[in-house]
């Protein structure tokens, strides 16, 4: 992970079951660092302004930042993002612990999801790959009893 990028942001599409991945050019990095900024990005550039904030229309951004998942110490944050049901505006929350190394970790410096499922699904990403499966089975069990 040279320069704290993987060069991998992960689109996933829950309405058709798609993903792909984009590798942006190293100059939008410099523009747009990670978390906050490479969100709001999206945000602007992928959703029309009247979005609904309760439809499948609206993205929901996890985006760790720039120095996450690198030996700096003490600041694996990332920035969770949506457009907002309460305000209407861009919503986010920042959070730190292992979540945003992991997702570096497995290859991604973004995800970016759109659209609704129909069934329950749940996304399975691992070393660069990533994959839409089927959740039915788990459906309405604690987590607990999914985590077996």
């Amino acid at each position: 992970m040279p320069y704290g990028y993987t060069g991998n942001i992960l689109h996933v599409d829950l309405s058709s079951k798609k993903h792909w991945i984009e590798n942006p050019p190293e100059n939008f990095y410099r523009t747009y660092w990670g978390g906050r900024a490479l969100a709001l990005y999206y945000m602007l550039n992928q959703m029309k302004p009247h979005t609904d904030p309760l439809s499948p229309d609206n993205l929901l951004i996890f985006a760790p930042s720039v120095i996450t998942g690198t030996p700096a110490p003490a600041i694996p944050r990332y920035t969770v993002c949506a457009k907002s049901p309460l305000t209407g505006a861009q919503g986010e929350a920042e959070a730190g612990g292992w979540w945003g190394p992991e997702l570096k970790k497995a290859g991604f410096d973004a995800i970016i999801i759109k659209g609704s499922s129909p069934t329950p699904v749940y996304l399975y990403i691992k070393d660069g790959q990533a994959e839409i499966k089927d959740a039915t089975h788990l459906w309405g069990k604690d987590t607990g009893t999914t985590q077996k």
